[in-house]
């Protein structure tokens, strides 16, 4: 971006980071991804040659690291960025207690919302071994209806297509309101007491849902009482 011909150190600051996604792309690498796939996944709308933009321009400001092993490509975040998380999570407070979503359809996203639970999740409330979890959104008739998590001795993956195993649980809901819950707006039982969000499947998975599915981090912040 064009400078702003200020030597103030908030728009030195913004000039390396106030370009579009470019802090999206931080929010990423803060979350855990590392790869250019798991960075792009958790930023689905975003093409990837802005991506690799916007890491080029994160690397050469010092702010990303390019780590080559073996025949793969990493991305972390250099002492620089690493000083960037406080004011990124505070951003993100900031922006669940005076601007939250209103979950319209615009802000919707289900391959955001599944990709966010499942690097969120307490997969250690799950039974050992392998526990499969399909997440039917009823109100999708595209190849974006299904995804699968496959739990495995704590790992988690995500499958937009049938991995093949046998279902433990089965929930069905619709991206509002599984995004209501995520985000804090609402709970589960209320979801399940209209019947928003059906569940099939074992028992025991069912019981302690509320435990493995987790929230999303920002879901405690309560919205500001503004005064009209």
């Amino acid at each position: 971006m064009n400078g702003y011909g200020q030597f103030c150190p908030i728009a030195k600051a913004c000039e390396v980071i106030s370009e579009r996604w470019t802090i999206l792309v931080i929010r990423e690498l803060i979350a855990g991804s590392h790869s250019f796939n798991d960075i792009r996944r958790g930023l689905p709308l975003m093409s990837p040659s802005l991506l690799s933009t916007r890491l080029k321009s994160l690397e050469k400001a010092g702010i990303v690291a390019r780590l080559e092993q073996a025949s793969s490509v990493h991305y972390a975040l250099s002492q620089a960025g690493e000083e960037l998380k406080p004011i990124i999570l505070e951003l993100g407070t900031w922006g669940q207690r005076w601007v939250r979503s209103s979950l319209s359809k615009d802000d919707l996203d289900p391959s955001l919302l599944m990709w966010d639970i499942h690097r969120s999740m307490n997969a250690a409330a799950l039974p050992t071994g392998r526990t499969v979890l399909l997440f039917e959104f009823t109100d999708y008739t595209s190849q974006l209806r299904r995804w699968w998590l496959v739990v495995t001795d704590g790992e988690v993956d995500v499958c937009i297509k049938d991995p093949g195993y046998e279902v433990d649980l089965h929930l069905q809901t619709n991206v509002k309101t599984l995004t209501a819950y995520w985000m804090g707006e609402t709970s589960l039982s209320k979801a399940l007491r209209t019947g928003d969000l059906v569940l099939t499947g074992a028992s025991r998975i069912k019981k302690s849902i509320t435990r493995w599915l987790g929230k999303n981090y920002f879901s405690v912040v309560k919205p500001a009482k503004v005064s009209r």
